[in-house]
Formats: structure tokens, C-alpha cells, sequence
């Protein structure tokens, strides 16, 4: 069974007929639910606050925000971003309680600095993976997305995002790309080996355990009074590497370049002419 990111494009693949099915599904409104549960959990929000929802469809995680009790740090308020018009279209006929905002979180978070308290996302940042066109990568995708969200949240703010990667690289790049931005970010896995796994991303701003009573570098919170167990930062390993290039000298220029490929630029392929001195015109 193919996976929807590699049939469609987001805003393709919902039109209103597949947000209408997945809007009234009871199996997915469920699976949502339980999952949205588990990141508030993660999130560890005690009082009212203010949260983004990224990627939120027709609504169903906002109402849940919008339901939390007051004895369990609720109700919540909440701002929604969504690329398909169908699924905000949807929940504007559901008369969710949040604002909603169409835009593609590919091409950044465009809010001010500090605006969210934190953020939540589910099943939507494996979408990222995916380019549309040759002239966009995944990997700068990636970047303008943490980048924007890093910038969007609060110091000391979190952010947990369930996703579906199809393989250890969509994982790795995806948990690179958050760490980059500067978020403190950990992986914790539910259900792990099984058909109901599901993976959760937990990112802190302001580095790793902002509650500052648990293990350094327990980004998830799960290791908090366990015993005998050890927390690997790999952010933390090796030296740091001094690059001793001459500025304009070919491997000067090449590293350069493949910065900038990793960011999601477009780059001239490099040649034998690549650095190569030339001679004064007069």
C-alpha cells in the first residue's frame, strides 16, 4: 500500500472529498485523538496556553486543546496552519474555536518571535521529506520549517511532532534538521516493533531539560527517575572542526557550496575551472 506523501502533494492529495473521509472516520478520529493526548502529555503544559498547531487539518487535535479541563492546565487557545484548503474549509464548517491560517510550513512559520507558548503536529512533518520540484529539496524544506518554528516559540517553550518517516534516512534527516535550527530535540517511540508504533520528536528551546530536575539531555522526559540509565547527547561528541581552507582556494569553495546544497540552494555543479586563479585584465 503506497503512502499518501508519494502519491500527491499535500494540497493535492486532501481535496474535499478525502477531507470529508478522513473528518468523519471514527477509526482515524480515534487514532487522533489518543495521539494528540500522548504529545500533550509530552508537551507538559500545566496552565492555559498559547499553542500552534502545525499541520491541523479540519481541527480534530484543536478541539481537543480547546476541551482540556481547567484542573488539567486547560482550556488551551490555538492558532492552526494548514496547506489544503479543503481541510481548513472543513474546519471552518466544523466551527472549531482557533484561528486558522493557510500556508505551507515547507516554506517557513511566519509568526513573531516568541508568539506560541509551544506546538504540536501530528502526522504532518514526513510530508517535508517530499520535493515537488527539482528546484526544491527536502533538506532546505527542513530547515526553513525548524528554523521558523525555533524563532515562533518562546524561551524555554517545547514542541512535540508525531510523524511517520518511511525509513531510518527521513528520521535521521529529519531529527538533524530540528537540531540544526537549534532546538534540543529527542526521539521517543510508542508501541516500538509493532504494526501501532508511533514516533514522537520532542523539542525544547533553550536546550535539554528545561525542567531542569531530570537527566541532562532527556529532551523526552522519560528517563526521569530511572536508574542506571545513561543519556547519549551525540550533539556533545567529538571536537569541534577548525577548517584551515584559504578563503577562495577550490576546497574553500567547495565546502561552501556543499553548505549551501544542504540548505536547499541551488548550486553550480563545480568543474576543473572551480578556484582556478586568472590572470589580471587590463
Amino acid at each position: 500500500m503506497s503512502r499518501p506523501e508519494d502519491t500527491l502533494p499535500p494540497d493535492l492529495y486532501y481535496n474535499d472529498a478525502e477531507s470529508r473521509k478522513y473528518t468523519t472516520s471514527s477509526r482515524i478520529k480515534n487514532v487522533q485523538a489518543q495521539m494528540t493526548h500522548r504529545a500533550l502529555e509530552l508537551l507538559n503544559v500545566t496552565s492555559p496556553s498559547m499553542i500552534l498547531d502545525i499541520g491541523c487539518g479540519s481541527g480534530l487535535s484543536g478541539e481537543i486543546l480547546s476541551s482540556i479541563e481547567p484542573e488539567d492546565g486547560g482550556p488551551h487557545t490555538w492558532v492552526g496552519m494548514d496547506i489544503s484548503p479543503s481541510m481548513l474549509a472543513t474546519a471552518l464548517e466544523r466551527d472549531t474555536e482557533g484561528d486558522l491560517l493557510l500556508a505551507d510550513i515547507g516554506q517557513g512559520v511566519p509568526f513573531r518571535a516568541g508568539t506560541f507558548d509551544a506546538a504540536i503536529s501530528i502526522s504532518a512533518i514526513q510530508w517535508l521529506c517530499n520535493a515537488d520540484s527539482s528546484d526544491v529539496s527536502p533538506q532546505g524544506r527542513l530547515s526553513r520549517f525548524f528554523n521558523g518554528l525555533y524563532a515562533s516559540l518562546r524561551r524555554g517553550g517545547r514542541a512535540v511532532c508525531q510523524f511517520y518517516p518511511k525509513n531510518d534516512t527521513q528520521r535521521s534527516m529529519i531529527s538533524s534538521a530540528a537540531i540544526k535550527a537549534g532546538f534540543g530535540a529527542g526521539i521517543l517511540e510508542d508501541d516500538p516493533e509493532t504494526k501501532n508504533s508511533k514516533l514522537y520528536l520532542v523539542l525544547t528551546v533553550g536546550g535539554g531539560d528545561v525542567q531542569g530536575n531530570g537527566a541532562v539531555g532527556d529532551i523526552t522526559g522519560v528517563v526521569r527517575g530511572m536508574e542506571g540509565v545513561d543519556v547519549v547527547d551525540s550533539r556533545r561528541k567529538g571536537r569541534v572542526v577548525r577548517h584551515s581552507e584559504k578563503k577562495g582556494s577550490k576546497a574553500w569553495i567547495i565546502r561552501k557550496k556543499e553548505q549551501m546544497e544542504r540548505k536547499g540552494k541551488v548550486v553550480k555543479a563545480s568543474s576543473k575551472y572551480t578556484g582556478r586563479k586568472r590572470r589580471p585584465a587590463f
